[in-house]
Parts: C-alpha cells; structure tokens; sequence
C-alpha cells in the first residue's frame, strides 16, 4: 500500500497512513512505540502480525493544531498541581471531550477509508493507541491509551481514531507522564488499525519472568477467547513456566469466563463451559513453540519483552510486543559464563541510582573492580563462591554485615549447577581467625588521620594549577594516590581491629553472660569517631543560633543557598554565619548519596541542613552536644566496669575478664576510626568535583555546553575526550537522562545473577511476635514513639522522642540522630554507616526491614526492639 493524503496539509510529503510492512522501530516519531513495534515484528520471519496499516501522527498533530482551545487547556494542565487529582480528572476529561468532538478533515478520512477498502470495509478491525512515548524501553505506557476491539464499517473506525486521539489524555495517562517526567506536549498519538483474529486462546508471553528478573525462564499467561479477559482481570489464567525448551511449571486455574467477539462488532462476556473451564488453554507443546517464536522477538529488539498473542488454528498471530520495562538490567560481563553480583549500593547506604559520572568516579576510585547496572554497582563475586574456603569466608563476612546477602547467596548456591566448583587457592582467606594483628594504641589511628589529611592538602594544592586535558591526567594519578591511601595495610587493620572486636565481645559475653550486643553499650562516644561528631557539632551550631530571635525567624522562611550573605545583615547573624560556614568548612564535603560525585554536597546546597538546625534549636537546651557525649562516655565506663565485675565472678573469671578488657580498649581505639577513610574519601571527592564543575563551567562559556550539568551523564572518559574535542553529543547525554530517570523507578536487589534473577534474601526466624516487622538488630534496647517517615533529609520535622524511618542512611543522616529516639530503615548491616551511628548514640535501631517506608505510615506509633531485632507497629 502506498495511500498518501497531503490535501489540506502545508507539507506535500505528509503521509498520514502507512502500512504495517513500511514502518520499523526507527519511525516511533511518525507511528508511535506500538506501530512501530507492529512494523518490526511483521518484518520477522516466522511471525505472523494481523495485516493493516497506521494512521500517522501527523494526523493527530493536524487535527489538534485547527483546535485552539486545546492549547489553552494544556497550559492549564501544567499549571495544575500534581497532587490536585480531581483537578487532573477535570482538565484531562475536557481536553478529550474537545479531541473526540473535532471532524476528522475529508482527505483524512479518504485517506483511511481507501485503506480500508483494500482489505475490505465490512472486515472486523482491532483501533489501537500508539502513542510516541509508548512500549519504550525506558517506559513501556502499559494499558495507559485505549484500544477498540472488532470494529465494523468505516464511520466506527473513524468514530474509534478519534476515540484513541483522545485517550492521549486519559487521567491515567497524564499522571503516567507527570511520573516520568514526560512534557504532554512532546507526545503525540498515531493509530494502529489492523484486522481482527478470532483466536481460541489467547494471553500474554513474558521472555524472562517478570517476578525474579531470571532470563532464562519465560512465563506464558493463557485464557481462551480474546485476551481482553486476562489483561482485565476477569479471570486467573493457566501459566506455564519454560526453561531451555521444555515446561518446568504449570499451573492449570478453572477458566470460568471468557471475552468474545460479536457478529456485529464489539465483545461480550460469556461464560465457559462447564467441561471445558479446568482443559489447559495451551498444550505444553505450544507453550514452548510459543516461547521460541518468543525468543525470536526478542533477539530482535535486544531485550526481553512482554508479548501480547492469539492462537488460531494452531498457529500463533502476535499482536503486540513491549520490552519489558521493570526488570533490573544485568551487567555486562564479555562472556557466556555464570555470574553472581553483590550490591555495592547495600554496602555503601546508597542504593538510589547513579549518574554515569558518579558511576565512573568510583569504579575508578575503588580498590575493587566494580560492575555497572541499572544506575548501580555491583561486585563479582563468582570465583569466591567457586572454592570452598574463600566461600566460606566470604559468606561468614556478608553474614556479618547483613543477613540478607548472605540468605541471598546461600540461594544462588544450592542450585548446585549455577556456580563452578574449584580447588582452594593455596594460602587463600580462612574464615574466623584471630584479629588483625596491630598495636591498641591510639597513637596509631592519629598517624593515619595525619597522613589522609596531608594527602587530601597536597590533592586540594596540587589541583587548583591543572585545567583543560592536563586537570584530567592530573587526575588519573591522582586517583592511584587515592587507592594507595586506601589499600595502606595498617588503614585497613585499623578498620577492622574496631568491627573484630566488637564482634568478638558480642559473641563471647553472650556466651560467658548470656547478653546479647553487649559491645552497643560498651562503644557510646567512642572517641574520634568523624561523623558522630559531625551530628552533634550541629546540635552547637544551633546553639551558635538560638539566641537571636530573628535569625531563627529568617531561617524558618529560608528557600534558597543564598541564605548565608543575608544572615549577616541581621542581629547575631554574623555569629550565626560564622558559626555555619565553619561547620561547612568541615563537613561541608557531605550529602546524601555522597558516593555520587554528582549529588549537590552541603556546601553547594547549604539549605539542606536549615530544617536540622532549627530542629535542633526548638528540640535542644544549650551545651546539649557535650552533655550528650559525655552522658555516653559515662554509660559505657559504668558498663565495663559491670561487665569485667560479672566475668570475674565466673569460673576461669579473671582470664575472660582481662580478655574482655583487651577487647573494650581495643574497640574504643578503633572503632571510631571505621568511620574516617569514608570521610577522607568524600573530602577528596569534593575536590575532585569542584576541579570538574570548573572545568565544564570553562565548556559552558566556549559553547559545548548547553549546561555544566550534562557532564553529569558522561563517564570519566567520555568528559575526558569532551574537553580534548570540544564538541558533545547531545543526543548520548538525552539517550543518558531517560535512563537515568528509567533507573530511578528500579529497586536494586542485593544479589544478582547473569541469567538476570535479583534476590533479596529473607529472615529465617520463628523468634519474632506475629505481624511485627523483622529485621536485624544493630543497637541494643527498645523504645516505642511516633514513626516519621522521612525520604529526604531536607524534608526533616522531628520532634523529641521520634522514630526517623527511611530507606538508608549514610552519614550525611547522622545530624538527624541526636534528635530521634529510634531508627528503622530498609537497607543495612551491624557494621554500616547508620549502624555504627546508632551505637555512639544509644539509640535502639533495627535495620534491613523490607519495605519499611511502605509498610509503616507516617505518623504511626511503632516500637523498636533494637536487640531482638523486630519493630512493631502499635493500634
């Protein structure tokens, strides 16, 4: 067919329909993500896609443009409050009144209709949706437009188009789009017509399966009739799971229902029959030719997909194809082998997604080789599953930090064919073992800071002479410097003397005293501890604040950064200034998701810490921060004192009492340090970036750039060979952002397979109450209060006695832990960041909690078993 209407149009090249065999992937623009989907699959071999045409969006934009008041209606529309959903329901039902009212324009309707001649006015037509941000990789617009089934003769067709047009502008569609951050008038709607099949059976055909993300194992929904009944719900369908070509799983529901096509057009409802309702939709035979015409689609687009089908007469018709937009992407590892990978994200307290500049920084920047995926890193960790003594430390150590990759990984491993089995490396790791052999001295821990802070000086002088090419190469050996301040032995000993000792008094003073995490107690205000002294070094900014009552009222209506330079026209605003600008000269490196070189540190966005510090003013008395500290120092000396007391009364008490001594100075030695190296490699990130933003500043200004930060979406190099070229690809850094924004929808897993399984792990305890929440225990004690959920930092409200929920915590949180009685969160280990906050202050804190911020209101009373390990959520 080669039917052209340019009659009314300004363009003589306009083409307002164009069939299916025309049109490929690379025409979404003219024939939206499902044409042209429909295209590319008719082009196929071996798959049979019903015959018919599409009704361009060209046609759509014309028919809209003679239509003024829709644009107004528009501007309403963006003006509108997301939140606002009747407003939205209001708006959304006027722009498609306004769409279905306008006559289709004669040479467009004749257009449509000499289409449908060559393949019969009186067939049976199905009228979809195909919207230009539609069946997307990055956002797959599932079920949001409309689509008409076993439309007859020409006005109902034309009536129906119409109908599609305006179901650009469904209320489910709108809210869709605001979601993805989707301009309404950047999509325009194109319409597929094809023909009818009346199949026996029909479902849907998931390429790898959509609940554990596992590539290899494709899932077959099937119903009989129109696929209209499994897609609304109105009946539970057969489901067949398939793997290397044969059926690994059925399941066989009783059909009752099914939807039909009527002689006269539409479909009705009609009930099965009796015998026929427990048959199979599907033999297992058709399942797996199914699966393989399946694969086929897939090896054409790249990706799994989600595959709408028809069976008639025994031979398959596909009617649409969708990737498949919620699985987590795996990472590329160059070969064919197995693979299993750990999230850095759930070690690092950062699991939202990372720009690939902020990705690249720390693959770069790490002493461990680093995979990347969906937005976040993940290490692989194979070969050390491979042999058994390296397994077994490597479990033993996860284990430690978070249960959950451990469970997770115990999974992957009892399906004894997923992971090579090989001989012990001679001298390979040992699990258990004594501690690191170091001297508890403090004397050491003092060295190391001196020698990080020089090291970061040098970076920061060094610097500030590079630019252009020269910065970049600068960089690179400034990174191996990075990595050789990291992998210094005594650094690493020093870390875990204080995590080997706290596990070793946990262990053994519940074995000699029957007391569990007894070391939470014994490390309150353990000294030198960089980010618990960052927490309550602002507990004295606001003591620098509280006085002057106009600076406090200056703040409360603060909105921007610019804050600072207007503090010091006010009455105590000079102090006040000061009393900030000092602690952003310290800490100032910091922000949430700080292994992201990219976020905004606090000193770029210093607002951030407004709502902190004025809760710290209203929750806190004067001198609140020293009382605090030595309150906990004074806890854990009495504690000691205890403990050591207990021990000696036992059997052989002496020797497990000056063991036990050993180990609590060795603890207060160092396991304040566990949280410096964190702290000097984000104070050398902050240099890093700040050279970076210079430097795309530099490009801003010469033109390369329409924004320094679309250097954000480039890796290292790629910036690298930016500045060397003076010239970018735009199209790379747009390509970047919509899967940034695709990858900010995913939710991590801890562990990752190359056949694309994500596992969570799960708890296996029969020692918590029902209904209640489990988790792990990683500061003693409980306490019940008001549950705050809280996403983002700068969203702060607390008052005295609060419980701070959330997703993660990494220590730009810690200033919020002085003013908080608990904590929860979704993601963590005994010995993460949040963690070891948590013990400095006291506070009963259970983390890992599975979609805590979900199941837990805002607003709720919880109680925290901060020893056992469970919260409970109170009527």
């Amino acid at each position: 067919m080669k039917t052209s209407a340019t009659s009314g149009s300004t363009d003589p090249e306009t083409r307002y329909v164009l069939d299916l065999q025309e049109i490929d992937e690379s025409q979404v623009a003219v024939v939206g993500g499902k044409g042209a989907h429909l295209g590319s699959l008719s082009r196929i071999d071996g798959i049979r896609v019903p015959t018919g045409f599409c009704v361009t969006t060209d046609a759509y934009r014309r028919v809209v443009a003679q239509t003024p008041s829709i644009d107004e209606q528009l501007d309403q529309l963006s003006r509108v409050n997301p939140d606002d959903q009747e407003a939205v329901r209001t708006l959304s039902a006027e722009i498609r009144r306004t769409i279905e009212g306008i006559a289709v324009p004669d040479d467009l309707a004749e257009a449509i209709t000499s289409a449908l001649a060559r393949s019969g006015e009186r067939t049976a037509y199905a009228v979809r949706s195909s919207a230009t941000a539609e069946d997307l990789p990055t956002a797959s617009f599932a079920g949001q437009q409309d689509t008409y089934l076993n439309v007859v003769g020409p006005t109902a067709i034309l009536q129906h188009i119409s109908r599609c047009w305006a179901s650009l502008f469904t209320e489910r569609a709108v809210t869709y789009r605001r979601r993805n951050g989707i301009d309404h008038r950047t999509v325009h709607m194109a319409v597929v017509v094809q023909r009818m099949v009346f199949p026996q059976a029909a479902g849907i055909l998931f390429t790898a399966d959509p609940v554990t993300g596992n590539r290899t194992v494709a899932t077959v929904d099937a119903g009989f009739g129109l696929g209209e009944a499994l897609v609304s719900g109105l009946v539970n369908p057969d489901v067949f799971k398939v793997r290397h070509g044969e059926v690994v799983a059925r399941t066989i529901s009783a059909k009752q229902r099914a939807v039909h096509a009527l002689p006269a057009g539409g479909t009705q409802e009609v009930a099965v029959d009796l015998r026929r309702q427990e048959q199979p939709a599907l033999t297992d035979a058709q399942a797996v030719r199914l699966v393989e015409l399946g694969r086929r689609i897939e090896a054409r687009f790249g990706r799994p997909q989600d595959i709408e089908w028809c069976l008639v007469d025994d031979g398959f018709h596909i009617v649409q194809s969708r990737p498949i937009t919620t699985l987590f992407p795996i990472p590329e590892s160059g070969d064919q082998e197995n693979h299993v990978y750990v999230s850095v994200g759930h070690q690092q307290m950062m699991t939202d997604a990372m720009k690939p500049l902020g990705l690249s920084m720390w693959q770069l920047t790490a002493i461990v080789a680093m995979a990347e995926a969906g937005g976040r890193l993940f290490v692989d960790v194979t070969r050390r599953l491979a042999s058994p003594a390296s397994r077994t430390a490597l479990l033993d150590l996860m284990g430690k930090g978070d249960p959950l990759v451990r469970d997770a990984l115990e999974t992957v491993l009892e399906r004894e064919d997923f992971v090579p089995s090989l001989p012990d490396a001679p001298g390979g790791p040992r699990a258990g073992g004594a501690p690191s052999p170091i001297e508890t001295d403090p004397a050491v821990v003092t060295g190391l800071i001196e020698r990080s802070q020089a090291s970061v000086a040098a970076l920061r002088r060094d610097v500030r002479t590079k630019a252009g090419p020269a910065l970049f190469d600068f960089l690179l050996e400034a990174f191996e410097e990075h990595k050789r301040v990291l992998t210094d032995p005594l650094n690493f000993q020093a870390i875990m003397a204080g995590m080997e000792a706290t596990w070793w008094l946990n262990d053994k003073l519940e074995e000699w005293l029957g007391e569990k995490n007894a070391a939470d107690t014994l490390t309150l205000s353990a000294p030198g501890n960089i980010t618990s002294e960052m927490g309550l070094a602002l507990l004295d900014v606001a003591d620098a604040i509280r006085p002057h009552p106009e600076v406090v009222a200056f703040l409360e209506g603060v909105e921007d950064d610019g804050f600072l330079d207007e503090l010091t026209k006010l009455p105590g605003g000079t102090e006040a200034h000061d009393a900030i600008e000092a602690y952003l000269d310290r800490y100032g490196m910091r922000c949430v998701g700080e292994i992201d070189i990219t976020r905004p540190r606090w000193s770029e966005r210093p607002s951030t810490l407004v709502p902190v510090i004025l809760d710290n003013v209203r929750n806190f008395e004067p001198g609140a921060a020293r009382r605090r500290f030595e309150q906990g120092r004074q806890e854990a000396q009495k504690k000691e004192q205890d403990v050591l007391a207990r021990l000696r009364a036992l059997p052989d008490g002496e020797r497990k009492a000056d063991e036990t001594k050993g180990m609590i100075d060795r603890v207060r030695t160092f396991i304040g340090y566990r949280e410096y190296p964190k702290y000097s490699i984000i104070s050398r990130y902050f240099v890093y970036k700040q050279a970076l933003m210079a430097e795309a500043e530099r490009l801003v200004e010469e033109g390369v750039l329409a924004e320094k930060e679309d250097v954000f979406y480039l890796t290292f190099q790629e910036f690298y060979e930016v500045v060397r070229a003076k010239q970018i690809d735009d199209r790379l850094v747009q390509q970047r952002k919509d899967a940034f924004r695709s990858y900010e929808a995913l939710t991590p897993p801890r562990v990752l397979t190359s056949d694309g399984e994500a596992l969570s792990g799960a708890y296996r305890r029969d020692d918590v109450p029902d209904g209640a929440l489990v988790g792990l225990p990683v500061s003693t004690g409980a306490v019940e209060g008001r549950a705050r959920v809280i996403l983002d930092m700068a969203d702060a409200d607390l008052e005295a006695g609060d419980i701070l929920v959330t997703t993660f915590t990494d220590p730009s949180w810690s200033p919020l832990f002085v003013g908080i009685a608990g904590l929860v969160t979704e993601v963590g280990g005994l010995m993460t960041h949040g963690a070891v906050i948590a013990r400095e202050y006291g506070l009963p804190a259970v983390v890992g909690v599975e979609q805590a911020t979900r199941r837990i209101r805002d607003g709720q009373r919880i109680r925290v078993h901060g020893t056992d390990g469970y919260v409970e959520i109170l009527s």
